[in-house]
């Protein structure tokens, strides 16, 4: 199930519920203490079939050097360390309380020296230009605080050639989409964007070979665009 049904449930009730569900909202933007530790636990099970299912669209080799931007609660660290054996794997949050949950679930990859996690924002990333070759961006980019900026700062660190990859459990347009929109839009303020506004996201940002899929029936999207070889 989704991680959004819970705040739509808020939603429909409102008119009884609104200040657990502005709680709620802040939880899914930003989780801390008790609350957010619940978040992340629920974020690990339910973003996992569409994590697999964006992954999917990518060839990664086992020793890529790879982050994930808005890491969460760590699942995506630990599936990515399995793809890329022989690669190190970084993670990034804004939340602290994301960075502890994403250190526990990856105790043993971060023992051995394979992942490393450090609480950062996306719009400063802490890394030289030009050093992984892939970043992932699982159900985070709605609420990055300047998404365009943000964009080319992913761009940034990536190896010439490198991919990006957007993975996301909804979007504008999506089936259902009447009762999805005024979640993202009203109460979470989120960057809610149609296949299209992703496509160009990634365009203007600079990425070359950009693609945009749908998985229609659940209503999940993946972008990913290449940094370009030169130039």
């Amino acid at each position: 199930m989704s991680i959004l049904a819970p705040l739509l449930g808020a939603f429909i009730g409102a008119s009884v519920g609104g200040l657990a569900m502005m709680r709620g909202s802040r939880q899914l933007r930003k989780p801390s203490d008790r609350a957010g530790r619940a978040v992340l636990e629920r974020m690990n099970v339910s973003h996992g079939p569409v994590t697999e299912w964006g992954l999917s669209r990518l060839h990664v080799r086992d020793d890529f050097t790879i982050l994930d931007v808005g890491c969460g609660g760590g699942r995506t660290l630990d599936r990515l360390a399995a793809l890329a054996p022989r690669g190190r794997i970084f993670g990034v949050d804004y939340s602290a309380e994301s960075v502890a949950a994403s250190r526990e679930t990856n105790t043993h990859a971060i023992a051995d020296g394979r992942v490393q996690v450090e609480q950062a924002t996306v719009s400063q990333l802490p890394f030289p230009d030009s050093v992984f070759d892939l970043v992932t961006a699982v159900e985070t980019h709605y609420y990055w605080p300047d998404l365009r900026s943000d964009v080319r700062e992913v761009m940034r660190v990536l190896k010439p050639g490198a991919q990006f990859a957007i993975i996301a459990e909804t979007y504008r347009g999506r089936r259902n989409d009447w009762l999805y929109r005024p979640a993202m839009t009203l109460v979470l303020n989120a960057a809610y964007l149609t296949p299209e506004q992703h496509r160009q996201l990634l365009v203007d940002a600079g990425f070359a070979d950009v693609q945009v899929f749908e998985e229609k029936s659940k209503g999940w999207i993946c972008a990913i665009g290449r940094r370009p070889a030169t130039g």
